[in-house]
């Protein structure tokens, strides 16, 4: 570790009253040493991991850290503050702040010894010391572990005593329960009662820290209750899956995480507390005792059969989700399941059915049934076999979009009610707002079947019989009877208000829909203007109107990743050579309709790349609709061209948004370079006196 930090990265007075002034002030001197190439991108990469979770720990600790492009090799820097300053901990402000920095592609030796320093910032006897210190280099020191925490060997000597008396605990905690009663009669011989066995999972954001740090701080309070635990540290560097055998024996379970844990379905049918990782850093005893407790009552995650006693097993959108989420992000959640399952037979079939057009013409939707006439030679026969798979294909949109928001909501118990629930909004003609009723209705039917207790002879045919059987039912009641009709009324005045639109009022929803489908490159806004697009055009007569907005947003979509691959090609002293590389690959995604190609860039760069990119959407959306370019198909990009109304319009409406979004990056990038390069020249930075001609300065090792 002796290359991660030193004397140079040590300020023992720190004076930032805030913890953005603090990574400042530390951050600095790892761009003096040259760790960190970009000083204003490295702190916009730890303030959006503070964001995640706040950093701050109990006993005066704050931990800011990222991985970061900008950070050439993995570094810790350390201030000490007389004031505190607050990171977010419960106990009050920090004193001690580890800045720790590593690289976007941090080997894992590197990140081993980071997450070590980690585990030892729970040693009281090691944050002591650091508090008495009085030399920065000994503090370095302290830091690298190339000297005792505390101030003599004797000291060094019961630490190594405590250590080996920590260990022995679970065994010593375990003796006296094999001799016990102390006093009265003798006992008759006895195997002694095996201690409680735990596993557990720690995980966050980074990986680097809080990681270890939990693990760290479960095995302390492990020792001192006397009980055995074997812990998972799913890090940055990797992690090593706990041995099935030692699951199986485990008594209990704790996930501390802040991100999903990988390969959680081990753990099913064990006692189990699912927290976040800050909680096992600050009172693992409460933890530990919480899992003992669930064993005790005979409480245990699904593993089974859906509707088995105790806590229900996470659903698909909680596996791939993080703790504490509100209902309105899960409410998200749930409706984009639905949506990932359903763009794929939107491709599919709108492609076919588009396909079918371009070979029959449009007079193809009036083609007999296949099954009763078909020509091998006739390529209208063709046509019309690609159009009706096409249309067989989009019959299923609704009830997989249903199917699979009540799939996001309970798990596979909500697929039934879900298809029952799409089909009959397809029957009464509610459409895609019948379908995501009826997907939400029978995600909650489902969870509130299973809430109910029922008797353990009865819960074998749960999933099979009573749980499809009665959500069905419900559904199909409340959908014919109750809420079909006023949702099929909602969606005819929707159809009729588009089918109005002209003029100014069509350009400026080309515009509004240009900027949501730019606004997060695949994200949930872009995939609701992407959906409310699909939905005019998924039924056998689309109307003009419906395929003007499909047209309007697939050319936005296509703005922001070919707008990267053509400034990183006019301007490439503007991108690093990453960048320069992904902008080679967004020339192929952009002209498909991918609009993730753009992410790379937004990523590393959302202050200048999303704004940019949503201007050039809303012009290339606006100027879709006021070309009345007209789009059947859902998807292609450049590759659909020939089915499109207006195809030179069309590419011309695309060609000038790009244009637009690639001007503004390059003149806001350019901005940041000459404001970069100008502090770098400032002459108060450094005083000339001091500098030998012709003299390097500092790099890294």
């Amino acid at each position: 570790m002796s290359d991660m930090t030193g004397a140079d990265l040590v300020d023992l007075d720190l004076s930032a009253d805030t913890k953005e002034a603090a990574a400042r002030a530390l951050a600095e001197r790892m761009a003096a040493r040259g760790r960190v190439t970009d000083l204003e991108g490295f702190l916009a990469d730890v303030a959006a991991r503070e964001a995640q979770l706040p950093t701050g720990l109990d006993g005066g600790i704050g931990i800011p850290h990222c991985r970061s492009e900008h950070v050439t090799a993995p570094t810790l820097a350390f201030g000490r503050s007389a004031r505190g300053i607050d990171f977010g901990a419960a106990d009050g402000p920090a004193d001690l702040v580890f800045l720790i920095a590593a690289p976007a592609g941090a080997d894992d030796a590197h990140l081993t010894i980071l997450s070590s320093l980690a585990r030892q910032l729970m040693n009281a006897e090691f944050t002591d010391a650091l508090r008495a210190v009085a030399d920065p280099a000994r503090a370095a020191a302290l830091i690298r572990g190339e000297e005792p925490a505390a101030g003599d060997e004797d000291s060094a000597e019961r630490a190594s005593a405590d250590g080996e008396d920590s260990v022995a605990a679970p065994a010593a905690a375990s003796a006296v329960a094999a001799t016990a009663p102390a006093t009265g009669e003798p006992q008759p011989s006895a195997a002694p009662e095996p201690p409680f066995r735990i596993v557990a999972v720690t995980s966050c954001p980074t990986g680097i820290a809080h990681t270890y740090m939990a693990a760290e701080s479960l095995e302390n309070a492990a020792r001192e209750a006397g009980v055995e635990i074997v812990v998972e540290t799913q890090g940055s560097a990797g992690f090593e899956r706990l041995d099935p055998e030692v699951i199986a024996a485990a008594d209990g379970v704790i996930l501390a995480h802040d991100v999903p844990v990988r390969e959680k379905d081990r753990f099913a049918g064990k006692p189990t507390v699912d927290t976040g990782v800050k909680a096992a850093v600050n009172r693992p005893g409460e933890l530990i005792g919480e899992v003992r407790a669930k064993a005790a009552r005979g409480e245990a995650t699904a593993g089974g059969a859906a509707g088995s006693a105790g806590t229900a097993a996470a659903t698909p959108v909680e596996r791939g989700g993080e703790p504490g989420e509100g209902y309105g992000t899960r409410l998200r959640k749930w409706l984009m399941s639905g949506v990932s399952y359903m763009v794929p037979f939107v491709a599919a079939g709108g492609l076919l059915i588009a396909l079918g057009f371009a070979i029959g013409g449009y007079e193809i939707d009036k083609a007999p049934s296949v099954t009763d006439h078909f020509a091998w030679a006739q390529a209208d026969s063709w046509a019309a076999l690609f159009f009706q798979i096409g249309g067989v294909a989009f019959a299923f949109l609704v009830p997989v979009l249903a199917g699979y928001i009540a799939y996001g909501m309970a798990d596979r118990p909500g697929l039934v009610p879900g298809f029952v629930g799409g089909s009959i909004a397809l029957t009464v003609n509610a459409g895609f707002l019948g379908g995501l009723a009826a997907g939400l209705i029978s995600g909650a039917v489902v969870l509130a079947v299973q809430r109910v207790r029922i008797p353990k002879a009865l819960r074998g045919i749960m999933p099979v019989v009573v749980i499809p059987l009665i959500s069905a039912a419900v559904v199909g009641f409340l959908m014919f009877v109750v809420i079909g009709k006023p949702i099929a009324s909602a969606q005819e005045a929707m159809t009729d208000w588009l089918d109005g639109l002209s003029g100014a009022n069509a350009v400026l929803l080309g515009a509004l829909l240009g900027l949501m489908m730019c606004f997060d490159l695949g994200g949930p806004v872009n995939k609701v203007a992407y959906t409310f697009a699909t939905a005019g055009i998924a039924v056998s007569d689309p109307s003009d109107s419906a395929m003007k907005i499909m047209a309007a947003v697939m050319a936005a979509g296509m703005v922001p990743p070919l707008a990267m691959a053509l400034a990183t090609t006019v301007r490439a002293r503007l991108f690093n050579a990453a960048e320069r590389e992904n902008g080679k690959a967004a020339w192929v995604l952009g002209a498909s309709f991918i609009s993730e190609g753009a992410i790379p860039f937004a990523a590393a760069d959302p202050l200048r790349v999303i704004p940019s990119s949503m201007v050039g959407g809303a012009v290339t959306g606006a100027l879709s609709m006021a070309f009345d370019a007209t789009l059947r198909a859902p998807h292609g990009g450049i590759f659909v061209v020939p089915l499109i109304g207006n195809p030179l319009l069309y590419l011309v409406a695309v060609a000038a948004g790009v244009c637009v979004t690639t001007a503004l990056v390059v003149v806001l990038k350019g901005l940041r370079k000459q404001a970069r390069d100008s502090v770098t020249r400032d002459p108060g930075d450094a005083d000339p006196s001091t500098r030998t001609p012709g003299a390097k300065q500092p790099v890294s090792a």
